[in-house]
């Protein structure tokens, strides 16, 4: 089994709980909107491998602005803003951007969004989510930061 630490729209802040909580992960996957590179040096100093994808407002342009991953036999793509259309080489895509956490199936394709870190949207409440892969299944469960 694969435990993966979701976060996106860190924009400039990491509080020190969230940090914390990713110490667990075998990976950590960021979903873009970092803004300070800095956040990802702190992250990297915590040990698992980290993943990141560029958001909208992330001026880095050596971040490819999608990643596909295959893990547990499943494709997993990583982007910040979600496509319209669910693509169709892919078994779960996972974004950020609209800062309100998402858990969806359309069509074949999973969505999934971990909220935001700093700036929630709708209502939402800060949160991360962790993402747990093995055997071709996943169990999503998403973290309250306050």
């Amino acid at each position: 089994m694969t435990t993966v630490f979701v976060l996106a729209d860190t924009h400039n802040k990491l509080p020190q709980n969230v940090v914390d909580l990713a110490r667990d992960a075998d990976e950590i996957w960021h979903l873009g909107d970092v803004c300070a590179e800095s956040i990802l040096d702190e992250l990297r100093a915590i040990g698992p491998r980290i993943t990141v994808v560029r958001g909208n407002c992330d001026s880095n342009y050596e971040w490819p602005l999608v990643v596909d991953l295959l893990r547990g036999g499943l494709k997993f793509r990583l982007q910040h803003i979600p496509p319209e259309q669910p693509p169709e080489d892919v078994d779960v895509l996972l974004h950020g951007h609209t800062h309100v956490p998402r858990n969806e199936r359309r069509g074949s394709v999973l969505f999934l969004n971990p909220g935001c870190v700093t700036r929630p949207n709708r209502g939402s409440p800060a949160s991360v989510a962790w993402l747990e892969i093995a055997d071709r299944k996943t169990d999503w469960k998403l973290v309250r930061l306050r």
